[in-house]
């Protein structure tokens, strides 16, 4: 059903970084990360990064724009849920 193989969106030394499968589909079911994705700026953002050659440049510049962080944020949560800190064991 996806229009991209793994071999698309992954070079093979890159494996070491790939998010399985199922935990990018989580992204797909995240209502936060829809209503972010409702922001016409954050959706012009991520276009053009998208369509840009020199990435990396323009993605440290991004990560100065706070609504870009919040977005990066929340797809890190989604994919790598932080573990919980201060819990009592029972």
């Amino acid at each position: 059903d996806s229009p991209w193989s793994l071999e698309d969106i992954l070079a093979e030394d890159d494996e070491q970084d790939r998010v399985p499968l199922q935990k990018l589909k989580l992204l797909g079911e995240s209502e936060e990360l829809q209503g972010l994705l409702l922001n016409p700026h954050l959706r012009q953002l991520l276009l053009t990064l998208d369509q840009v050659e020199d990435k990396s440049s323009l993605m440290k510049k991004y990560m100065q724009e706070p609504l870009f962080v919040e977005f990066a944020d929340c797809c890190l949560r989604i994919v790598e849920p932080p573990e919980k800190e201060n819990v009592l064991p029972e």
